[in-house]
């Protein structure tokens, strides 16, 4: 299918064969599975996905891909193409254990990783091509560089797994990164107690608004010293310093006193 890349949609088409194979060997689709694509393009991962799926959604906001690809599937009962902008997607609608995959547009990916988590008790795990710094930035651990609201919002939700990295040759046209495939699953038992998602992220998003500055400092407008200390928080630390579940901890006590 020729098709001209359009720049507003951030598609960069994958071309390399043997990256193509990895991924769906990353995935490893069972007949019992149901798989959900995210931005298909061409369809060069949707045709060995569909293969070995049970059943695959392809989600796609282009309407002149969307075309291509309901011709190319239209005798494969067991591939629906979704005429549908992924940001705004019900996936908890396609059912549950879903095994959802993509190339994402770099311009939307971090705003989809926030919505995919919405739907996260539908889904079983999930395989994406994302910029390598985003990447990074979502495996980071705490005291690292990488380390930030994205490492501590995706933590509190899913387990977080870089596979494998991926030249920007790999694509056409080739993105100006390096690309770089993740795996993400839910996380089951040990999952922190958050009291309200939004009061979290509102003071993650302050502290690393201030990352340079010692929590004293960042956190001065919610916290006193006596009280980070009381939290087991040194006032002393930088908001990279601070682990996942001493976040949710300083984030439950506001909101208890608030309550």
């Amino acid at each position: 299918m020729a098709h001209r890349q359009r720049k507003r949609f951030g598609q960069h088409f994958l071309r390399d064969s043997s990256v193509i194979a990895d991924i769906v060997n990353a995935i490893a689709p069972q007949t019992t599975d149901t798989v959900v694509e995210i931005g298909p393009g061409e369809g060069v991962l949707t045709t060995p996905l569909a293969r070995n799926a049970g059943h695959l959604h392809a989600v796609e906001l282009d309407r002149d891909l969307i075309t291509s690809l309901q011709k190319k599937f239209a005798a494969q009962e067991s591939v629906t193409i979704h005429s549908a902008d992924a940001l705004q997607f019900d996936f908890s609608s396609l059912g549950s254990d879903l095994r959802i995959t993509g190339n994402l547009p770099y311009n939307i990916s971090t705003p989809l990783l926030f919505h995919l988590i919405e739907h996260r008790h539908a889904i079983l795990d999930m395989h994406f091509m994302l910029q390598k710094e985003v990447v990074n930035r979502m495996a980071a651990e705490p005291g690292t560089k990488a380390y930030g609201r994205l490492s501590i919002m995706l933590g509190c939700f899913m387990h977080v797994q870089p596979l494998f990295d991926v030249p920007p040759e790999a694509f056409d046209p080739p993105p100006k990164v390096v690309s770089a495939v993740v795996r993400l699953w839910p996380r089951g038992a040990d999952a922190p107690h958050i009291a309200d998602t939004g009061r979290l992220s509102q003071l993650v998003a302050e502290a690393f608004s201030q990352r340079r500055k010692t929590l004293r400092n960042a956190l001065k407008n919610n916290f006193d010293e006596a009280e980070l200390v009381a939290a087991g928080i040194d006032p002393s630390c930088r908001p990279e310093q601070i682990a996942i579940a001493s976040w949710v901890n300083l984030a439950n006590i506001l909101v208890a006193r608030d309550s």
